[in-house]
């Protein structure tokens, strides 16, 4: 049956409404493993869901980039979302990393996230296979399409080789429940001029730490962010002196956050992040699954480094080398 033909779901008012309610300080989650990678740590993930709530982060990704979502099963996928969605217990929203370069894989994913209970899914744009931008169009508007479910949309080019263009964009915001996008660009003209040709209603988020104060005052309401793993409560306070205006407080919290962000980016996202969350958190394992192998001697030691001028904890020398501990799936 092609993919026009799919039993297409009527947005219903709640996936219209209140597309602030994912706005603010949002974390992308890392995954953790258990076993060199084998399996999911469920207790540690769950763990991380609580933390991140009562440090103030106001809504959770899960298996988005960071959370190493093309290592998944369909069923760890479920798994981790159900967990989530349970600890979350609706203080916050929980967005569902549904996104791949298969359009009918993606709408099987985003199907099983809204019956896992997912507040919204988050859905990259097709890796590896560079659709033009038709092709854009009518995949994220068949994933739309097929669920009762708000959707953002995800743009990040230095990962994969394609973006949405403005004209493209501004077809999908008129999809009902199309409410939003995570723009990894770093572009910072990109807000503005967005908000200027769809209006300021459609939700707009950073994707870039670095640049989230600067994103925010050029029209955008807030950041999916790596860095929030492991320094939650800031990120939260800069999330909150930039929606009370305060971009004063905003760009000093921004400036503090900088030689963490810097150093988390150091080498491939998530393995920085979850080494830094490795050594804040001891129950927490860095591994992570193969092809992404753990980070070098030095980024590690700017790890370190970064956390103790940011955060005032310096982890033990002792550690700090990485071992080889990447298995495959």
């Amino acid at each position: 049956m092609s993919l026009s033909r799919l039993d297409r779901a009527e947005p219903s008012d709640a996936a219209n409404a209140g597309a602030d309610r994912f706005g603010g300080s949002l974390t992308a989650l890392v995954t953790p493993f258990a076993d060199g990678g084998r399996r999911l740590d469920e207790r540690a993930f769950a763990g991380l869901v609580e933390w991140q709530v009562a440090e103030g982060t106001e809504g959770l990704v899960v298996a988005g980039t960071t959370g190493e979502a093309p290592t998944l099963t369909a069923g760890e996928h479920d798994r981790l979302l159900r967990i989530a969605v349970e600890a979350a217990a609706g203080r916050v929203p929980v967005i569902a990393g549904t996104g791949t370069n298969c359009t009918r894989s993606s709408i099987e994913l985003t199907r099983a996230a809204q019956a896992a209970g997912a507040d919204a899914a988050l859905v990259v744009t097709p890796y590896y296979n560079k659709p033009m931008q038709e092709g854009l169009y009518r995949h994220f508007a068949a994933i739309a399409g097929s669920v009762d479910l708000p959707i953002l949309l995800y743009t990040v080019p230095c990962r994969t080789g394609v973006d949405i263009a403005a004209d493209t964009l501004a077809r999908l915001a008129a999809i009902p429940n199309v409410v939003g996008i995570k723009d990894a660009t770093g572009d910072l003209a990109r807000p503005t001029a967005t908000a200027r040709s769809i209006g300021t209603v459609f939700l707009q988020l950073s994707g870039h730490d670095a640049t989230a104060a600067a994103f925010n005052l050029a029209g955008g309401r807030g950041c999916i962010s790596v860095v929030s793993n492991v320094a939650p409560r800031l990120c939260a306070d800069l999330q909150r002196a930039c929606r009370d205006g305060d971009f004063r407080a905003a760009a000093a919290i921004q400036a503090r956050l900088a030689p963490l962000v810097l150093a988390l980016e150091r080498e491939t996202n998530p393995g920085p992040v979850k080494l830094a969350l490795s050594l804040l958190q001891a129950d927490v394992s860095p591994d992570m699954r193969l092809p992404l192998v753990a980070p070098s001697t030095g980024t590690a030691v700017a790890v370190a480094e970064a956390l103790e001028a940011v955060l005032g904890s310096r982890p033990e020398a002792s550690g700090l080398e990485p071992e080889p501990t990447s298995r495959a799936a």
